[in-house]
């Protein structure tokens, strides 16, 4: 079976980088917000896509207008698909390195194209300039990515496309050129085709399924989180404790429920507006948590109601818990909000059995206690 010609790899795969930036570009404008970089993947696609239409440019263009802006366009698609992962997994963007290796092709490009034309010192200086480029996105994939099966195929495929730029890179400057020219036929010229045509629209597809995963493990965090706190809500909470109910039948261990209410937060709002009340419930959430162990679980049930579950918890140990996070709220504060304070109810379970609801009732009843003694105060159910 005869090969595929470079010009039918080099038109399959325009038209597939081009789909690729469509559909990266339509990801990005539906993506939650929390899912980022993808637009930069779409811009690196839609650049590489327009390099490649400059590549077919080299008749009706000069051949060194065509050919500048080729390889500079493929430098600052990768860039782009680069910096995009990076902001992708949270890490600071490269830029300077980004803008470093765009101006030192474009010098070399320039000096080898006009002042002293050299194909193998074009081939050598634009294979390392991309390989630099390359191996910094394939350290952010190992560094920062996750261990799944998507991300170890992204990382294989950015592998993959990294070393046949350096090795052609390479074959040029031992003096291995014609090998390097892709125009002409070749072992070596067909597998750099073939891998620099597919390997790029696998990448890309790697990292959409990577993105779909995120996406994935963003909507399922939404569907368990209170979206102005950030902690559990309803639902969230229910599962925590459903998945607590295991632990104490086997080590015949206790909880305790905190349920926490803030004090006359209705004036808050009436005095200040909802935009500072809900300022309150997040600096109210941060402060009960930063009060609590790794192993704790907060929620906020709606409203100026929140819930603590206390794992392998005592009614004394759950008290001391209550006592710390009044002692907190009460604290003078220098971020410009109106004080305030909470009541707190204290419910503990030793029955593995026991329905969520039941434990609930019995910390709401010492809460309703608290907040008939005068508020800002702990009570333990009986």
């Amino acid at each position: 079976m005869r090969l595929l010609d470079a010009y039918t790899l080099f038109v399959i795969t325009t038209l597939l980088g081009g789909g690729m930036a469509i559909v990266l570009y339509a990801a990005h404008r539906n993506y939650p917000p929390e899912v980022r970089g993808v637009g930069h993947w779409a811009a690196g696609m839609g650049v590489l896509f327009v390099a490649a239409v400059f590549y077919a440019l080299r008749g009706p263009l000069p051949e060194w207008v065509a050919l500048l802006a080729c390889n500079l366009l493929i430098i600052g698609g990768s860039g782009l698909t680069m910096t995009g992962t990076e902001k992708f997994y949270g890490m600071r963007n490269s830029w300077r390195l980004f803008a470093a290796v765009e101006l030192l092709a474009a010098c070399g490009m320039l000096y080898w194209l006009l002042v002293e034309p050299n194909f193998g010192a074009r081939v050598v200086w634009m294979g390392l300039m991309a390989t630099a480029l390359d191996v910094r996105h394939l350290y952010v994939v190992w560094h920062a990515g996750e261990r799944t099966l998507a991300t170890r195929v992204f990382g294989g495929m950015m592998a993959a496309q990294t070393l046949m730029t350096f090795i052609r890179a390479m074959l040029a400057l031992y003096g291995e050129v014609a090998s390097t020219d892709l125009a002409s036929p070749g072992p070596f010229q067909s597998a750099y085709l073939v891998v620099g045509s597919f390997v790029t629209i696998l990448t890309t597809l790697a990292f959409i399924i990577v993105a779909n995963q995120r996406v994935h493990r963003v909507l399922e965090r939404r569907a368990v989180s209170d979206p102005l706190t950030g902690v559990l809500n309803r639902r969230g909470f229910a599962d925590a404790y459903a998945r607590q109910l295991p632990h104490m039948r086997r080590g015949e261990r206790q909880m305790a429920l905190l349920s926490i209410d803030l004090d006359r937060f209705k004036e808050i709002n009436d005095n200040y507006g909802h935009a500072v009340g809900d300022k309150v419930l997040v600096n109210a959430a941060r402060l009960i948590g930063s009060a609590l162990r790794d192993s704790d679980l907060l929620a906020r049930f709606g409203g100026e109601e929140f819930i603590v579950l206390l794992p392998e918890t005592g009614r004394e140990q759950a008290v001391l818990v209550g006592e710390r996070i009044l002692d907190i709220l009460r604290a003078p504060r220098a971020d410009g909000l109106p004080a305030f304070t909470a009541s707190i109810g204290v419910a503990c379970e030793l029955n593995p059995t026991a329905e969520m609801d039941g434990v609930l009732g019995k910390a709401d009843n010492a809460l309703y206690r608290a907040k008939a003694a005068g508020r800002d105060r702990l009570e333990v159910d009986a």
